[in-house]
């Protein structure tokens, strides 16, 4: 069939829907508010598992309310199939039960119809737990025919666009965004229960800082200036820190103005959190600890490569040593040398900048050669000053930094320093970050003087870290896009679209 047969076919189909609604005003009130269910289909599920007809029999009758699924007629008895947030039950309706009037209105409900049944339970021949219905109440009238195929790239795309018809139709994706919310549940009260406290840090900044990345920029009329979406939550923080509240979390959603893939949306969550006299490999256990409680949760439903395990400990290794292991043209001894690392750099196909020192080159070869084949949970740590503005130097080291990032599947999920309170190496740092800037370097931060006046009154030694949530459920959940965890991607117009990475 054609796309405009199919057009042709829908239209029909919506406009009759449409006169069943004007039967239903006609009627009495086509879009009711007075039906209140007090069970649903996994509940009862749960409490008849096992029962015989007997006991089913004497239950007192429940009330249920949801989409129609499925109907199936046949002369004085009929089934449907109701779906509500949990899952779904059947409903038994018989036109003597319910009444001829009741029974025709059935008749004519449409798949996609919301509707409220009460009744007692069975099963049926077949075994399936059921609802003798006695009274039916309909709510809503579906206008538009539910999808019957989710399938090619047309569809792949209305999951996302349409994403309330993808959790009508898809459990697997009603199953992500549980393990979702869940995920978000096991995770504060991890936290809580080690005495951290959740925080909530401006969204909207007069100066966005805490990561390398460019902002969305937005006008505040009132005070006719610019501000700044958040990129991340990070400064903020620490100045609560300094505040006096040593333990915070916050969990977080920020904005960067890069472009869209499989593994980036401008918009997403993340997870971080500070620890006042901690240092970075405190952090390091604390997050594989954190790991062990997510991967143990029954609620979370895994779908992680069974050649992957988050057992603890992670592996380890610097950035020099992993950039070695990858690359034989190159040893240790080289991993500072600028003529080195460029040849390096250029033979993997690295373009580098004039202005990049020995730091920001050796971290580029490692994103570009290593990282995608950190499969096992490593922790990567020792990167460079150069790289790391925000992080404490090593004290027998000042080329390097109390530095981690942690990857699984090839896919960067953590991030985590020991963090910088010398207020005047902050203001240095931020100074050359404003000459990357000047210099073409868009995602470089900006000189932050409250922060670092912040900083002055005395941030005690702290660590902090940051999760990135969607990549981490990607891994569990076994989803390779992370429009697939996000229940509203962004995307590019219909008008101007080109296929995302």
């Amino acid at each position: 069939m054609t796309d405009q047969a199919d057009a042709e076919d829908e239209h029909r189909l919506i406009a009759r829907r449409r006169q069943k609604l004007e039967d239903w005003r006609a009627a009495g009130p086509a879009f009711p508010n007075d039906f209140r269910p007090d069970a649903t289909a996994a509940s009862l599920q749960a409490q008849c598992d096992g029962l015989e007809d007997e006991a089913l029999d004497s239950m007192n009758e429940v009330a249920v309310a949801g989409r129609l699924m499925a109907k199936r007629v046949m002369g004085k008895a009929s089934f449907a199939q109701l779906q509500d947030r949990t899952g779904r039950i059947q409903l038994f309706v018989q036109r003597d039960a319910v009444g001829e009037e009741v029974y025709k209105r059935f008749k004519s409900l449409d798949v996609g119809d919301i509707v409220g049944a009460t009744g007692g339970l069975m099963r049926t021949k077949t075994g399936e737990l059921s609802v003798r219905t006695t009274r039916l109440r309909p709510l809503t009238k579906s206008l538009r025919p539910l999808p019957e195929k989710w399938h090619g790239l047309t569809d792949t795309e209305s999951r996302y666009r349409q994403r309330y018809l993808d959790l009508l139709m898809n459990e697997e994706s009603r199953e992500v965004f549980a393990a979702r919310s869940r995920l978000l549940s096991v995770i504060r009260n991890y936290f809580d229960e080690r005495g951290f406290q959740e925080v909530e840090t401006p969204m909207l900044q007069a100066m966005p800082g805490g990561a390398a990345a460019r902002p969305f920029r937005t006008h505040y009329n009132a005070l006719d200036h610019d501000f700044y979406l958040r990129i991340a939550p990070e400064l903020y923080l620490k100045r609560l820190v300094v505040g006096g509240m040593d333990r915070v979390y916050e969990l977080n959603r920020n904005f960067r103005n890069e472009g869209l893939s499989t593994r980036h949306n401008p918009e997403f969550t993340m997870l971080e959190f500070y620890q006042a006299y901690a240092r970075h490999d405190d952090l390091m256990a604390l997050i594989e600890d954190l790991f062990q409680a997510i991967r143990d949760d029954a609620r979370i439903k895994p779908g992680l490569d069974p050649a992957l395990t988050l057992d603890a400990p992670f592996e380890r290794i610097t950035v020099a040593d992993a950039v070695c292991a990858h690359n034989a043209s190159v040893d240790a001894g080289q991993t500072r040398d600028v003529a080195a690392l460029t040849t390096l750099a250029e033979s993997v196909g690295v373009a580098v900048q004039p202005a990049w020192g020995a730091g920001k080159i050796l971290t580029e070869i490692f994103e570009k050669t290593v990282e995608p084949n950190l499969k096992k949970p490593t922790f990567v740590v020792d990167y460079p000053a150069e790289v790391s503005p925000l992080a404490r130097r090593r004290d027998d080291d000042p080329f390097i930094t109390e530095r981690f990032e942690l990857f699984i599947g090839g896919r960067e999920i953590a991030n985590g320093f020991s963090e910088l309170n010398d207020p005047e190496d902050q203001a240095e740092r931020f100074r050359e970050q404003v000459a990357a800037k000047e210099a073409g370097d868009d995602e470089a931060m900006y000189f932050d003087a409250d922060y670092v006046e912040a900083l002055e009154y005395g941030l005690p030694p702290t660590a902090g870290a940051g999760i990135g949530i969607d990549r981490l459920l990607m891994l569990l959940t076994g989803r390779q896009a992370i429009r697939d965890v996000l229940l509203f991607p962004q995307l590019r117009p219909r008008a101007t679209r080109a296929q995302d990475d």
